[in-house]
Formats: C-alpha cells, sequence, structure tokens
C-alpha cells in the first residue's frame, strides 16, 4: 500500500513539472510574438525616418542661376584696370594722403570676367588712382543735372542744386553720387558783340532790347526815343560790362 501511495504522489508531481513546462513554454512563445508585433511598428517608423532623410535634399531650393544687373555695364574680357566700380569689389583706404597717388587691391564680382595687360584672366588686381573723394574731382570727371529755372544774369550770381554722377571710368573714394552747389552758366544762344553792336546803332530804336528778348523795354525805349538818348547811352555801358543780359537768364556766347 506505500509503495502504490508513493506510485501516486511521483505520478502527481510528473504533471505538476509537465504543466509547468507547457506553461513557460506558451509564455515564451506569447512573448516572442508581442516582441515581434512591437518591433514591426518601430522599423517602420525607422525605415519613414530614413527614407525623409534620404528625400531631404530634393527639397532644398535649387541655386539662382539670374545673372546681376550690373553685368550690363561690365564689358567681357576688357582690362581690369578698365572696369567700371561697379564691377569690382576694392579695399579702399582711407588713410592715404590727399592727392597722392594710391594704390588699391581690388577683386572682380561674381560673373564678371577680365583679363591683364597680356590677354590672361584674373579676378584680384589692383587699381592706380588719386587720393581724394567723388566730390573733389575736377568738373571734367562727373556729370551733373541742369536746372531750366537758372537766371545766370543776376548780382550775386545765382547758383543752384544739382545731382552729379562720376564718369564710369574715373575712380575716387566716397560716393560716386553727391549732390553740389552750382553756378548758372547754361546758354540760349544770344551772342554779347551782336546785343553791344545793335545798342551802339540802333539802341534808339531798342532793337538791342528786341534782341534780348525783353519787349517791354523795347518798347519803352521805342516810344521815348531811346529816353532822349539818355536811356540808350546807360545801355551801352549795361551791355557792354555783362550786366544787361538775355531775358530767360542765360549767359551769352
Amino acid at each position: 500500500m506505500a509503495a502504490l501511495a508513493e506510485l501516486r504522489a511521483l505520478r502527481s508531481l510528473c504533471g505538476v513539472a509537465l504543466f509547468l513546462t507547457q506553461l513557460y513554454v506558451l509564455s515564451g512563445r506569447a512573448g516572442s510574438l508581442m516582441t515581434t508585433k512591437h518591433s514591426q511598428p518601430q522599423s517602420t517608423f525607422a525605415k519613414s525616418l530614413t527614407s525623409t532623410s534620404t528625400n531631404t535634399p530634393y527639397f532644398k531650393a535649387a541655386e539662382s542661376t539670374e545673372i546681376p544687373p550690373y553685368v550690363t555695364k561690365c564689358p567681357s574680357n576688357g582690362l581690369c584696370s578698365r572696369l567700371p566700380p561697379d564691377c569690382m569689389t576694392c579695399n579702399t583706404n582711407y588713410s592715404c594722403i590727399y592727392g597722392k597717388p594710391a594704390t588699391f587691391d581690388c577683386k572682380v564680382k561674381p560673373h564678371v570676367h577680365c583679363v591683364d595687360e597680356n590677354n590672361h584672366e584674373q579676378e584680384n588686381f589692383t587699381i592706380n588712382m588719386t587720393c581724394q573723394f567723388c566730390w573733389q574731382l575736377a568738373t571734367t570727371d562727373y556729370v551733373c543735372t541742369n536746372s531750366t529755372n537758372c537766371m545766370t544774369v543776376s548780382c550775386p550770381r545765382q547758383r543752384y542744386n544739382a545731382t552729379c554722377t562720376v564718369r564710369d571710368h574715373v575712380h575716387c573714394l566716397g560716393n560716386r553720387v553727391f549732390p553740389k552747389m552750382l553756378y548758372c552758366n547754361w546758354t540760349g544762344g544770344y551772342k554779347w558783340s551782336t546785343a553791344l553792336a545793335l545798342s551802339i546803332t540802333l539802341g534808339g530804336f531798342g532793337a538791342d532790347r528786341f534782341y534780348l528778348g525783353q519787349w517791354r523795354e523795347g518798347l519803352g525805349k521805342l516810344f521815348s526815343f531811346g529816353g532822349l538818348g539818355i536811356w540808350t547811352l546807360i545801355d551801352v555801358l549795361l551791355i557792354g560790362v555783362g550786366y544787361v543780359g538775355p531775358a530767360d537768364g542765360s549767359l551769352y556766347i
């Protein structure tokens, strides 16, 4: 009887061991399945990140191929030293001595091509110029606007505000466009010699005043016979010294 009881206990222990073994195997399979399911979204997300990072360069903005507007002012394959200032960038030295020759290191801007005296293409070169500001240049080195409402025959002599621009081939320090006060110096085509001759010969009839465009004074001299000669003599002196000039304010030629 004791042997039979031990046999039954051994069978129970084997059954329990078998149940625990099956339970362990089943739990291991379930864990592997869970791990696989969780790993798949991560790998998919990783792939999406990888594909996004790989395709990123395709969203970069294309480099601009537009030609800058200053290129139209720059002669192609010309001498670098003769390029207009808009075509180059220079290291300006403001500590140079005024009126003395100065040398500046320059570099051509993008899309600009120039050569040296040996016809070799250059990017870096030097410019020789006189150390002075643009507004200190000679009047022949810049162009200024003209005024049509300018009276040249006046005392004191009138001035007007003009905007001046330095010529392309001239190099200087500072702004190349600057304001300047200029004397009124335009002419309407009236000759001083003709006005003086008319004043001497036919001044009593107001011919000199009519010629200069001063119709009221001309009629006054005509009907007063030159102010009985006194007005005629005064006009000869005034026209001779240049005090009386054309009615439009222009200069004699």
